[in-house]
Parts: C-alpha cells; sequence; structure tokens
C-alpha cells in the first residue's frame, strides 16, 4: 500500500511539474530608483514617460513572444517561438491565414512571415532605425488580438511594478534574453493620475528606447467669487437665493488608440445647492491650421442625468468626445493619427437654497467632480473607464444675530428694521421669515422687487432677531419702527462682514472648510441694536391756578342766570 501511495505521490508531482513547465514563467517585480534587473540577459528596454506625466504607478505585463539572435555582425536578425507563447500565436495567425486551419499546423515561419506582412516600415538588421506602426494599422489591431488571446489563454507573462521612476521619468527593464516584446498596460486607474496605455511592442537586441503611449486627463473644479476681484477660485461665499457659478477645466487626452472617447463628468453638491439644469454649457477651444477657435457642444451632444448612482447628484456625459473633436480640430499627423490636448470647460450654475441657514459658518457646503475616461485604447473602449481623484469647492454663508436693547440693557419686542445694500438704503435685501428668525432671499430668486415683496425684520418677545444667510461684505439696518414709548434710530446702522479665508484660496482640500484654515467658527456676527430711554418734557405752573380756574367757573355761571331773568 505504501508503495502505491509513493508511486501516486509521484505521478501527481510529475503532474504539476508538466503543468508548470508549459506555462509562462510569472515574475513580479518592483521599480528601484526607476529600474528592474530581471537577470536574465543582456538586452534592456528602457520606457520614457510622458511630459508632466509620472510613470510611477503605472503596473505592466511583459511578454516575449520570440526569441532573437542577432547575426556576427548584426546586419540580419532571426526571430524563434518562445515555446510559452506559440499555442496563442498559432491560434491568432490559423485565423487569419486560413479559417479552416488547426492552430497546432501553423508553423514558425507562418506567424513571422504574416506579421512581417503587416510591417508597413520595413527595416533590416539588429541595429536599423525603424518607425512606429500608428495607433490605426492593421499590425496594433493584431497585437489587440494577440493580447486577447494570451489573457483568454492564462498566459500572464513578467509583472512589472513601477514603484518610482529615475530622475527623468523614465522606467528601465534590464536584464533581459534578447526578444520580441509586448508591454502590456494592465495598471488600475480607479481614482488615480494615471490611465492604461497601448500595447508597446519592441525588439529588444541589445538596447531599446521608446515612449509610452499613455495618457490621461484630469479635471480641475472652480467657483466664482461675486466681489468682482477675487474671480474663479476653491473657496466663495454667497446669500441664500444667489446664482452661484461653477466649472470644471480638463485638457483632452491623447485619444489616438481609441474607436470611440467616453467623456463624463459626476458631481455630488451639498443639499443647500440647488442645480440649475439648463445653465449646463461645454466649451472646446483648440488650434485649427495655425487659428484659435472655441466650439460649444449643442445640446444634442451631451446628456444631464439627475441623481444616476452613489450619491451623484448628477453626471454631465459625453458619449464620444473623440468624434467631436476629430471633426472640429482635425490635425492629422503622418501616421493619420490627431494631435490631441485641446482644453475642455464646462460651466453651470446652482442656487443656494433655504436649507443653507442651517449650516452658516463651518463646515460649509462643498461641491466634488470627477471624471469618468474611456480607459482601454487596445480594445472598442465600449465599458471600461477610469476615473480622476474627487476635486471639490465650497462655499460659504453667514448670519447676523442681533438684540434690541434700550440704553439701560432692557431687551425690547417689536422693534421693526430692514436691511440694505446701500447706506443711502434704496436697495434693499430682501428675507423670508423662518423658525427662529429670518433667511436672506437674493434678488436672483425673487420675481419682483418691489418693496411689498419683502418681511420686515422684528424682535421677538426676548429682544432677538436673526437673519440667515449673508454675504461677505457690508450690509446697513435702518429701524423703520421703533418699540412703543421709544424714538426710532435714525441713521442706518453698518454691519461688515469679513470672514477669515487662507491667503491661496485655490488650494481647498475636502473637509478643510470645517477647519480653524478657513473661517470663524460659526460664521455668526453680533450686533447690540440700543433705544435711548425716553425722558419727559419739562412743565410750568403755580399753586394760584385752581383758585383762578375755580373763579372764572363762579363768573360764568352767573352769567347764565341772569341771562335767564332777563327774558322772562
Amino acid at each position: 500500500m505504501k508503495n502505491k501511495l509513493k508511486r501516486l505521490g509521484c505521478a501527481v508531482l510529475a503532474i504539476c511539474m508538466l503543468t508548470v513547465s508549459q506555462m509562462a514563467i510569472v515574475l513580479a517585480a518592483d521599480t528601484v530608483q526607476g529600474v528592474v534587473d530581471f537577470g536574465d540577459g543582456d538586452a534592456s528596454i528602457t520606457i520614457q514617460g510622458n511630459g508632466g506625466q509620472s510613470l510611477a504607478g503605472k503596473k505592466w505585463k511583459l511578454h516575449r513572444l520570440f526569441d532573437v539572435e542577432n547575426s556576427v555582425e548584426l546586419e540580419s536578425v532571426q526571430y524563434t517561438f518562445n515555446e510559452s507563447y506559440k499555442a496563442s500565436l498559432q491560434k491568432v495567425v490559423a485565423g487569419k491565414l486560413n479559417p479552416n486551419k488547426e492552430a497546432d499546423a501553423v508553423t514558425e515561419y507562418e506567424v513571422i512571415d504574416y506579421i512581417q506582412s503587416l510591417n508597413a516600415h520595413v527595416a533590416e538588421g539588429a541595429q536599423a532605425e525603424q518607425e512606429l506602426e500608428g495607433a490605426y494599422s492593421d499590425y496594433r489591431y493584431f497585437i489587440e488580438e494577440v493580447a486577447a488571446q494570451l489573457k483568454a489563454d492564462g498566459v500572464n507573462g513578467e509583472t512589472v511594478n513601477v514603484t518610482d521612476t529615475t530622475a527623468d521619468n523614465t522606467v528601465v527593464l534590464k536584464g533581459l534574453p534578447y526578444g520580441y516584446y509586448i508591454i502590456e498596460d494592465v495598471t488600475e486607474v480607479q481614482d488615480k493620475h494615471t490611465a492604461a496605455s497601448l500595447c508597446i511592442v519592441t525588439t529588444a537586441n541589445p538596447e531599446t528606447s521608446m515612449n509610452v503611449k499613455s495618457d490621461y486627463p484630469t479635471v480641475t473644479k472652480k467657483i466664482q467669487e461675486d466681489d468682482g476681484t477675487i474671480g474663479w477660485n476653491d473657496i466663495a461665499d454667497f446669500e441664500i437665493g444667489q446664482t452661484v457659478p461653477y466649472k470644471y477645466e480638463s485638457t483632452l487626452p491623447d485619444m489616438n488608440g481609441y474607436d470611440t472617447y467616453y467623456y463624463a463628468w459626476h458631481d455630488i453638491m451639498d443639499e443647500a445647492l440647488t442645480l440649475q439644469e439648463d445653465s449646463a454649457r461645454i466649451m472646446i477651444s483648440g488650434t485649427v491650421d495655425g487659428q484659435e477657435k472655441i466650439y460649444q457642444l449643442s445640446e444634442e451632444e451631451f446628456s444631464l442625468v439627475t441623481a444616476p448612482e452613489n450619491g451623484v447628484t448628477f453626471q454631465i456625459q459625453i458619449s464620444d468626445i473623440k468624434k467631436i473633436v476629430d471633426r472640429e480640430f482635425p490635425q492629422f499627423n503622418n501616421l493619420s493619427e490627431n494631435v490631441y490636448g485641446q482644453k475642455v470647460t464646462v460651466t453651470y450654475n446652482a442656487v443656494l437654497n433655504e436649507k443653507a441657514a442651517e449650516g452658516t459658518g463651518r463646515p460649509g457646503f462643498e461641491n466634488d467632480v470627477r471624471l469618468e475616461f474611456s480607459n482601454n485604447p487596445n480594445g472598442t473602449g465600449a465599458g471600461q473607464t477610469g476615473f480622476t481623484p474627487w476635486d471639490t469647492v465650497v462655499c460659504f454663508t453667514y448670519r447676523v444675530e442681533g438684540v434690541k436693547v434700550n440704553s439701560n440693557g432692557k431687551t425690547l419686542a417689536n422693534a421693526k428694521f430692514k436691511l440694505y445694500y446701500d447706506e443711502e438704503c434704496t436697495k434693499e435685501v430682501f428675507v423670508k421669515t423662518m423658525e427662529g428668525g429670518y433667511y436672506v432671499i437674493h434678488t436672483d430668486s425673487v420675481e419682483s422687487q418691489n418693496a411689498e415683496d419683502a418681511a420686515s425684520i422684528c424682535s421677538d418677545t426676548s429682544g432677538v432677531f436673526k437673519i440667515y444667510g449673508l454675504d461677505g461684505g457690508t450690509y446697513y439696518l435702518k429701524e423703520t419702527e421703533a418699540p412703543a414709548g421709544y424714538r426710532p434710530i435714525l441713521d442706518a446702522i453698518k454691519i461688515e462682514i469679513s470672514p477669515s479665508f487662507p491667503e491661496d484660496r485655490n488650494s481647498y482640500v475636502k473637509g478643510e472648510g470645517a477647519t480653524e484654515a478657513v473661517l470663524v467658527k460659526d460664521g455668526s456676527i453680533a450686533i447690540s441694536v440700543v433705544n435711548e430711554i425716553g425722558k419727559k418734557l419739562p412743565i410750568t405752573g403755580s399753586y394760584l391756578m385752581p383758585i383762578l380756574f375755580a373763579a372764572g367757573a363762579v363768573c360764568i355761571i352767573a352769567g347764565m342766570k341772569l341771562g335767564k331773568k332777563k327774558y322772562e
């Protein structure tokens, strides 16, 4: 029995060893100062990242499809199957040569000759310069099929994790056997500043350099301060009812290699903000034949979807921005690839609604956006997207907490006020009543600007009045009716609201509005409105006055009697 078990164990071990020998060797390696040394040969591949876009965070699969042998004087190069990839290559090429041909009947020469037939830039010898094939070439689509077949066959290749780069943003893969390599981008791009790139294919014998064809969009959100000097930034303040302008800015990535390119903004708004759906506009700006051009998308070229999913307030979607750009900004190079980098600007408005009265001061009302974009240039791009990190802006509003007292500190009820923007008290700030006070309703949200539409502010039984939803700046409070027995105050009371914002208003970080770095704690301004106690007017008179009044009365009565006798 022991011998049977031993023989069975040896058989299982043999099967395992056979299975492993038939698979590609899987190796995972991290870069060290931008370098990975595989220690398996003299060839190297140097990959240069795009300007301003670090390769750090990339993840690649390295596949050696063929082994390479150079002639003595490097005037010729010979390719032979890497056995780990032979079956996958045979399957793809069999379908190209003859749909009825069995894959295992495809020879090494047939595979190599077929790939050579796709070469639009033939170069002889190991060291000859070779031009790149275009993103829309037959060869590029063939490589896509090969990469898909490798995945289907479970051929994993070696993994490279780009944890860092060299000082000039390159990654060096050295210690490689001479070979014909596919470098496949398998980066997980969720909430990262990165995107998948086209498969890179090269012959490493012994040194080769290339630029990674990878580009990603970014998105920046801004809010427009209404004071006329600050302009677009990350932090602003507004009145309740006021229109709040927002914009997104992004630069289009290199979309070569994509059939279509999906572009969508996901926006999360605080509930104190109400979107004005018909305000959304999208502009693309760039050059055509050296001339600046701005194109505004029609309503049919994008869609706005409210409450789509996952707590998002709305999305602005462009199903294929590549189609629009290729049509409006054609600048094709010698590979029939368009030149991208156009700027996309989205603008829309929201209104700060009455819910803002519940949250004056900290933490403010944040608004977040992230960009969703196509992320598979090696396929149709449909359904395969990545996301940028969220970008956040914030707005604030403030309140006045007033108390009406007399000159002895006694609180007074029923004093009435109106609020104005100007010292002459001609431009009224409209307010509406709410529980515990009044909230501002900016003229942006008032259909009629007649004074009758505005409520009067009145001190309650405790002498208190509260006004919510004020902007930073200067207001004037005018007493229109004093409490009974008091003289109204003739001059308007000046109220200045000066929030403490950081010097750099373009570097807001989500949640920062709740900290001391941005604003006073509750955004309230306390004022006391004092009515002087009225004193009695002076009076005059003496002790003889009652006697004189009495004598006069007697004379009047006597006269009445005498007159009566005369007519009897």
